[in-house]
């Protein structure tokens, strides 16, 4: 008997220290409550009603390292139903967290709703924003910035400081008048200004000569693309969207809405204050803000004439462009699991062209991806495909390539396999540029060029080191390719981050998906989800 107690307690004694081990090894968790409310603000110098999180415009960041867990509990009290998403995040088997109206019933008035999901193998600069109505022409949003864990090194040398910049464009119109516009079938105006960090000419960043800091850069616009500069300066780029990149230095970069960036800038100026400046591309007038990059004891400010915004032409950006290319470095997320040197050799099992186009449906302006303008149901597209409901989408409604159908509005799905590796080509047949943004994954940008794609195009891809990211731009009467690898499965919204746009059509969904129910290719869904439409009872 002393023996079998003594076997015992030796068994005990392992399991506790198994229980300690691995409880220690879990990933961490960081918890959130975030109270979402109206306020009232000046960003341009005229009080107007804004969207608060926890009182703050821009809302609070979030500063996480890669696998956090993250929890976040979103109150909102708005008088309409709202939603977060959380771009770039790829939402590895939790598109049930994606925060879009496919994947999300929105969260109700006075309510709340908690959003539970992992920063599962990603690094780098991201953001949140809201995905409901035209709440993001107002505020909402934040900075998501990941931090590689301690024991992964950096490919450059680690930075003395690390500022974050939110740069965008901002309408002294609220959203419930830019939304009125919209539905009435008129375009929006050029915006009223840009911002830094919720501020027009207003936000200062300090450092000491001789250090070298990073500029963590990111559109959170609704409309334009930025060049952004700072004066007396070069910037290293070291990121894109969660991948590393060929250490190139810039005297100013283009940032399209929805993309980040991230740059090393080293202080080797003398002892004074140097303007931060960002510009609007492509538009007439040219907008422009500034910030003050200060150096620590400067008391000299800024003063000379504010650099001019370059006036390359389109084909210059094109070209430009193609110099982004992903420095393959350890520690950058995984962009699809065949590994990034051999991503130009996979066979591509199918081509999405997508055309944009601009059409009037019913007398009224629209937008269309091959033919369809995209309206949400009352269901979300998740919650219908999970509990087998009717009537809500059919899959491949939409066709693969542009067809001269009659433009029309409609719920369109692409049917697609889990760890399909396809081809997108977005076909720009508008004047303006695009930006383009994937839920869910990345891809790699392969190929830019004028005019209309043909598969003639293919022979100038970049298959050996294209870069990997989540958004890209589609210049005027352009075309962009990407490759993707579907490795997530879930429902994945593809759409345009020119915010009016996809309110009014440009946008779809691509429907991931294989017959294996488990864990380890998708997760339940959430004991808290919230049901709406069809699927409420």
């Amino acid at each position: 008997m002393m023996k079998q107690a003594i076997f015992l307690q030796f068994l005990l004694g392992i399991l506790v220290c198994f229980s300690v081990l691995f409880s220690n090894a879990e990933d961490p968790y960081r918890y959130y409550t975030w109270f979402v409310t109206y306020g009232t603000r000046a960003p341009l110098g005229v009080k107007q009603q804004v969207i608060l999180i926890n009182n703050q415009f821009p809302g609070p960041p979030i500063e996480a390292v890669t696998n956090d867990n993250i929890i976040v509990n979103v109150i909102n009290q708005l008088d309409e139903p709202f939603l977060l998403t959380w771009h770039g995040v790829k939402q590895r088997k939790t598109s049930w967290q994606d925060g879009v109206l496919g994947t999300n019933c929105p969260i109700p008035p006075h309510s709340n709703w908690t959003y539970k999901f992992q920063l599962k193998d990603q690094i780098g600069t991201y953001m949140y924003y809201p995905s409901t109505s035209m709440h993001k022409a107002i505020g909402g949003y934040g900075a998501l910035n990941i931090e590689q864990r301690s024991v992964i090194s950096i490919p450059y040398p680690a930075p003395a400081g690390d500022f974050t910049l939110l740069v965008g464009d901002w309408y002294k119109a609220g959203d419930k008048a830019l939304r009125k516009k919209l539905n009435s079938g008129l375009a929006l105006p050029l915006p009223d200004g840009l911002l830094i960090n919720g501020l027009h000419k207003a936000s200062v960043f300090t450092g000491q000569k001789g250090k070298t800091y990073k500029f963590r850069i990111t559109n959170v616009g609704i409309s334009t693309s930025i060049n952004f500069r700072i004066q007396g300066h070069k910037m290293v780029l070291i990121e894109v969207e969660g991948s590393h990149s060929l250490q190139e230095p810039y005297e100013s970069l283009d940032v399209h809405p929805g993309q980040s960036v991230a740059v090393l800038v080293t202080l080797r100026g003398a002892i004074k204050d140097y303007y931060i400046v960002a510009s609007t591309r492509f538009t007439k007038p040219i907008l422009t803000t500034t910030g003050i990059l200060r150096y620590q004891g400067s008391n000299t400010p800024a003063s000379l004439p504010l650099p001019i915004a370059p006036t390359y032409h389109v084909h210059w950006s094109i070209k430009q462009a193609r110099t982004f290319r992903l420095n393959l470095t350890a520690n950058a997320a995984r962009p699809n699991p065949q590994g990034s040197f051999h991503y130009g050799s996979i066979k591509i099992v199918r081509t999405l062209v997508l055309a944009n186009v601009k059409a009037k449906i019913n007398g009224k302006l629209r937008y269309t991806v091959n033919g369809i303008s995209y309206v949400d149901p009352t269901t979300p597209l998740k919650l219908a495909d999970w509990f087998n409901i009717p009537g809500v989408f059919t899959l491949n409604n939409i066709k693969d390539v542009p067809t001269s159908r009659p433009p029309a509005m409609g719920v369109s799905v692409f049917g697609l396999t889990l760890h399909d590796f396809i081809e997108i080509v977005f076909q720009n047949t508008e004047p303006t540029i695009q930006s383009w943004h994937l839920d869910g994954t990345s891809f790699f940008v392969v190929g830019y060029g004028s005019g209309k794609w043909t598969t003639e195009s293919k022979k100038r891809y970049n298959l050996a080191d294209a870069i990997s990211r989540h958004t890209v731009q589609v210049y005027p009467n352009s075309w962009t390719a990407v490759l993707v690898s579907l490795d997530n499965k879930g429902m994945w919204n593809l759409r345009s981050e020119i915010w009016a746009d996809r309110f009014l059509g440009k946008q779809t969904y691509l429907r991931v998906w294989n017959n294996e129910k488990s864990l380890y290719t998708e997760t339940d869904i959430p004991p808290n989800a919230l049901r709406c439409g069809k699927a409420s009872h």
